[in-house]
This record gives structure tokens, sequence and C-alpha cells, in this order.
């Protein structure tokens, strides 16, 4: 079992550190993989995100999966798995980003709303569908997805994600969630982030243990 089948074995939570700074990566990331987080995102629009990456991937790389979120093009590819990353994950579906992530050998996370677009990405070799914005798609409507899809198709929920949306989410057939700012914001302080963190950690472990 290679590290990303042993990250959503595990903890299938994806911490979205939208607004990182490279001044704060590797303690934000220690926090984060204190409480049990395996999958690190750093968005692209994130400040200067590929430093962020690159100080996470040296000292966590082989035990945390760590790449880059809000990649919109394929030209970005390169310089994520340059600085160390191994995924890369996007708000849409462009099929030239899962070409470059195919060449590089990195997984990739397009984002979908619709069946077409999910079963497009799959074709591509998505190795997980990112529903975005979960705000818009309902647990009902993953259930609903979920009874065409590939029964060996990962959905993660991205968008809103708090530790009380998670149950219906993981009942409906989601494989994961991607966490943003009820997880981590630049002005959390890290007592503040690792509060969050254990609630998640503890939250999906209570799901579990049903």
């Amino acid at each position: 079992m290679n590290i990303w089948e042993q990250a959503l074995e595990e903890i299938p939570l994806i911490a979205i550190l939208r607004g990182l700074t490279p001044g704060r990566a590797v303690d934000v990331a220690d926090v984060l993989v204190s409480a049990g987080f395996r999958i690190i995102e750093v968005p692209l629009n994130s400040p200067d995100p590929l430093v962020s990456i690159e100080r996470i991937a040296a000292k966590y790389s082989g035990d945390v999966v760590i790449g880059a979120g809000t990649v919109v093009d394929a030209s970005s590819v390169n310089d994520v798995v340059d600085a160390g990353g191994q995924i890369i994950v996007s708000p849409n579906m462009n099929p030239m980003v899962g070409k470059s992530a195919a060449e590089l050998g990195v997984k990739w996370c397009p984002g979908v709303a619709t069946p077409s677009e999910a079963f497009s990405a799959l074709d591509l070799g998505a190795c997980m569908l990112k529903f975005f914005p979960a705000e818009i798609i309902s647990a009902q409507a993953l259930a609903a997805m979920r009874a065409v899809l590939p029964t060996n198709a990962r959905c993660a929920i991205v968008g809103g994600i708090t530790p009380d949306k998670m149950a219906d989410y993981l009942s409906a057939g989601a494989d994961g969630f991607g966490l943003g700012s009820a997880l981590f914001k630049p002005g959390y302080s890290m007592d503040e982030l690792r509060k969050r963190a254990e609630s998640f950690v503890s939250e999906l472990g209570k799901y579990k243990k049903r």
C-alpha cells in the first residue's frame, strides 16, 4: 500500500492551507501531522506557495502527501512537482492539467459538480473526484451520483465542510473531505489550529466506530 492509499485509509482529510506563508509552513504542518492529518494542500494563490510546499515536503516526504491546490493550468504542474508536490488539486476539470499530472506521475484531484464532469475526469485518470463546491452539492445529490459512478471511484467533498456536516456525506458515499477555513486561516493561532484539527479527526473517528 502506497502513501496515498495509507493516508486515505487512516485519515481521509485534506488540509487546505489557503493563505499559508512559508515562515509558518513547517509549524502548521507539525500541528496537523500531530493531530493525525496525512494529506496537506497549499493553494497556489497563497504567498510563495511553492516555497511552503518545498519546506513541508523536505520534512515530511514519505510520511505525508503534500501538494498544491487551485492548480488551473498545466504549466503549474511541473513547478509543483519540482517543489516536491505529490498531488495536484484543482477547482475545475481541466484535461490538460490531468494529462500533465499523469505524465509526471503525480495524483490528480479535479473539481467536478456533475456526472458528466465526474466520468470525464475518471476517464482522464483522476485519483479522486473533488465535489466542489459542497454548498451546492448536497449529501442526497452525492448519493444519486454514487449510484451511477464506478464503485472504486473516490469522492472528496470540498467547500464549507465543518465537523458536524461530515456524517451525512459519509453515509451518502463520500470517501474524504477537503477542509478549508473551518480548519485553517492565516490568523489562527497554533492552539486554535490544533483544536480545529483534533475536532475533525475526532468526529471522523466517531463515524468510523458506528
